[in-house]
């Protein structure tokens, strides 16, 4: 317990997932003056940072400017980054349970919700989630089909996710040539006949995700003219009570109007924001040629209510942003409904009880809400618990550091250290100089692999 723990045995944690939330889980760990630690930060893919490298948009730097600050948290002789290691195959739970004290869960959420309509499965139709992963080299998605020979676009939401993959579609190929975007992805957008992106929202402008400085950015666009209906702007009095105290709301539909009075000015293509509209079939003989939507009004609720009113977009790409959900991992309890893992402020709930050194943090839970700093305060939550729980843990029986390895490479798994990161972390770089760009991503494991000598 607790008096056992010292310099030579120090509490040993596993934490599975090395996005934000995961390193700074580490980091609060490793802060704390308590109790002396022994941090294993894993990840299936051999690279760290999580939605940081593959989720925020290749055009926003400066939000990847993070990575400095969590470079620092894996460079702490109390933290060990190990990439390339998949739980549940490479790992199991048993044998977190023999080498560990405890656990923290930080996997996010990987996947999307869909929304359950006839043609969503029709090629060309896919998740915003699945898109971005693709334009930012996520090794998965390195070969996904995107296809820009078509002049519509239909981007089903109204977040920042899809004010996102709206302003990359919009984008000029000379601008986008001087970010990180995969360079699989970036000929495919050179070569894009794309001219209409339509965003879409099934509710009004008050109730829109998006934040003002995202939204503001559409209105910049070089490349796209901004085309908002005036008539989808007016407010009823539930909608205009509601963001009655709400600068950031208020300022968003300010920023909307003055779009709305905005000329065209002839750019090569439009971005269209449509409010009081939801998807109800995508059409289409073998690939989707159209989208169908119904027009709403908001109920005393402020719910969406189809009007039975239609109308068509033609349109060869559907890309759904109606949020992500989390994915089950093995032998770890799983709330299907709500995606997480079900847990009270992060101690993790087996059949309601609270699992005796299970722990998570992030988007896996308490769902995919926030931004990327929203996790530090959760993780904190978290860890805050564990070591409140650390006296009565019991200790795990083979906590050597390196009877983790051993393990790991009996079976074959050509795991990542931090040491092999920071060298593909500056071949990457270089090769981006090379060519006037913040970075240029190898996109699959083996070339990863090959090029830190793994």
């Amino acid at each position: 317990m607790a008096d056992q723990l010292d310099a030579n045995r120090p509490l040993r944690i596993a934490i599975i997932g090395a996005g934000p939330s995961g390193i700074y889980a580490a980091e609060a760990l490793i802060k704390q003056t308590e109790i002396n630690v022994s941090v294993d930060v894993f990840d299936r893919l051999p690279t760290p940072y999580g939605l940081v490298r593959y989720g925020v948009a290749p055009d926003h730097q400066t939000i990847k400017s993070v990575t400095k600050v969590m470079q620092k948290v894996l460079q702490d002789p109390r933290v060990r980054f190990l990439g390339n290691v998949e739980f549940g195959r490479d790992l199991t739970f048993a044998d977190l349970r023999r080498h560990y004290d405890a656990v923290i869960y930080t996997v996010g959420a990987s996947s999307d919700r869909h929304l359950g309509i006839p043609g969503e499965d029709l090629p060309g139709s896919l998740s915003a989630t699945e898109f971005v992963a693709w334009y930012n080299g996520h090794p998965d998605y390195q070969n996904l089909d995107i296809r820009l020979n078509v002049q519509g676009v239909a981007v089903v939401g109204m977040g920042n996710v899809a004010v996102d993959v709206t302003r990359i579609l919009a984008k000029s190929a000379e601008e986008l040539r001087q970010t990180d975007i995969a360079d699989h992805a970036l000929p495919v957008l050179a070569q894009s006949q794309v001219s209409d992106i339509y965003m879409l929202g099934r509710r009004g402008p008050a109730q829109a995700k998006f934040t003002t400085k995202e939204l503001r950015e559409l209105g910049e666009l070089h490349n796209a003219d901004i085309v908002v209906r005036p008539e989808e702007l007016e407010l009823d009095e539930r909608s205009a009570a509601s963001i009655a105290g709400e600068p950031a709301l208020l300022k968003n539909l300010e920023v909307l109007r003055e779009f709305a009075a905005r000329p065209l000015t002839g750019k090569p293509r439009r971005v269209h924001l449509r409010f009081f509209v939801s998807p109800v079939a995508i059409l289409g003989e073998g690939r989707v040629h159209k989208i169908r939507l119904e027009k709403n009004r908001l109920d005393e609720n402020l719910n969406a209510v189809g009007t039975g009113e239609f109308e068509e977009l033609e349109v060869g790409l559907v890309l759904r942003s109606v949020g992500y959900k989390g994915v089950p991992l093995p032998e770890v309890p799983f709330d299907q409904r709500k995606g997480v893992i079900p847990n009270q402020s992060g101690r993790v709930l087996r059949e309601g009880q609270v699992a005796v050194g299970e722990y998570t943090a992030g988007w896996i839970k308490r769902g995919p809400s926030g931004v990327i700093g929203t996790n530090k305060a959760d993780a904190t939550e978290t860890v805050k618990l564990l070591l409140q729980d650390a006296p009565h843990l019991p200790l795990a029986p083979e906590p050597n550091p390196e009877a983790v390895t051993r393990l790991l490479q009996a079976r074959g798994v050509r795991y990542v250290t931090l040491e092999h990161w920071l060298k593909l972390d500056a071949l990457e770089c270089a090769l981006g100089q090379a060519q006037g760009r913040p970075r240029v991503k190898l996109t699959s494991v083996d070339k990863m692999l090959e090029a830190v000598g793994n």
